[in-house]
């Protein structure tokens, strides 16, 4: 059964930072793409950052230059680093896997972080 569980949420100021882990279980990360996604409540689901099996990453326009997605293969754990955090980052951020070109289809429960001004 596969299952993604994050990890590393929580509160923060503003200017801070804080890496989320998305540990993965019932499969190789490494086969599949991978990302991160936030959403808060009335809001759209908004897509953060992209990894595929080869490394290559796609970020929003939002996630660049402060947020950095990577894995290690060897922990079956995907990251996103996000430094420089405003209020308006704050959301429940989930990750996300599949089979590359194919969507995502698992989804982990999510972890919250809340950034405070």
């Amino acid at each position: 059964q596969v299952q993604l569980v994050e990890s590393g949420g929580g509160s923060v100021q503003a200017g801070g930072s804080l890496r989320l882990s998305c540990k993965a279980s019932g499969y190789t990360a490494s086969y599949y793409c991978m990302a991160w996604f936030r959403q808060s409540p009335g809001k759209e689901r908004e897509a953060l950052a992209t990894i595929d099996t080869a490394g290559t990453t796609w970020y929003a326009d939002s996630a660049k230059g402060r947020f950095a997605i990577s894995k290690d293969n060897a922990k079956n754990t995907l990251y996103l680093q996000m430094n420089s955090l405003t209020p308006e980052d704050t959301s429940m951020y989930h990750c996300a896997g599949g089979r590359c070109g194919a969507g995502y289809n698992s989804w982990g429960q999510g972890t919250q972080v809340t950034v405070s001004s």
